[in-house]
């Protein structure tokens, strides 16, 4: 199988389940006008964000790196009536982009956007009780995906479900001798996610637009 042939798939599914949205694509659009990586999730996978959402019946949704917003926006979407939604970004350029993004698709009165390190961001919120919440995406710098699901946990309650994405790295995890930070790093996140007795986890390898790739799921259980 090749990359367009999964790409042709994708294209496929949205054009028959996921549908056009005017607000999504205008985010993509800015966030490319204003530089961004073209780096968000795929809209399969947006879509697969809200319906994890919603079957969780997520009131409170913690994201670990904005970008441009678009995942934020598949996510505030799904929050349950009332919900509300908080995401870290590191660069404040980035955080601009996404403000502009999360207001334009009418979702500024539920999401807020928090900048600064992922790390210390997490930190301060567990000092300040700003959990639990039903649901935390860690999309972020690879090498702090092991201390962001440390912080996940302090930030979770009994049910919470953890997603985090980009876990392996077009397969390059199964190669330790690999000496590319990200892939060492999905490595560790990896080991550290099968070696916590507080969750049941999974990770499921994904084909798509976005190439081979995969997202790793958990829920807390105590």
């Amino acid at each position: 199988m090749s990359h367009e042939l999964w790409a042709e798939v994708d294209r496929y599914i949205v054009d028959l389940i996921v549908k056009p949205d005017d607000a999504l694509e205008v985010t993509r659009q800015a966030s490319a006008l204003a530089g961004l990586p073209a780096i968000e999730v795929s809209p399969a996978q947006g879509q697969l964000l809200g319906v994890l959402a919603r079957a969780c019946g997520a009131r409170r949704i913690l994201e670990v790196g904005t970008l441009g917003g678009y995942s934020t926006t598949w996510l505030a979407r799904a929050l349950a009536p009332g919900g509300r939604m908080i995401t870290i970004e590191a660069k404040a350029a980035h955080a601009a982009v996404a403000r502009e993004n999360i207001a334009r698709a009418g979702l500024a009165d539920r999401v807020e956007v928090r900048e600064g390190r992922g790390a210390e961001v997490l930190a301060r919120m567990a000092a300040d009780g700003d959990g639990p919440f039903d649901l935390i995406f860690i999309d972020a710098d690879k090498p702090g995906y092991v201390e962001y699901f440390e912080w996940a946990l302090k930030l979770a309650r009994v049910g919470t479900l953890i997603i985090a994405d980009n876990v392996v790295r077009r397969g390059a995890v199964i190669d330790e001798e690999n000496e590319d930070e990200n892939v060492q790093a999905a490595r560790r996140f990896n080991e550290r996610l099968g070696a916590e007795p507080r969750v049941v986890a999974t990770v499921i390898q994904t084909v798509g637009s976005k190439g081979h790739d995969g997202l790793a799921l958990a829920v807390v259980t105590g």
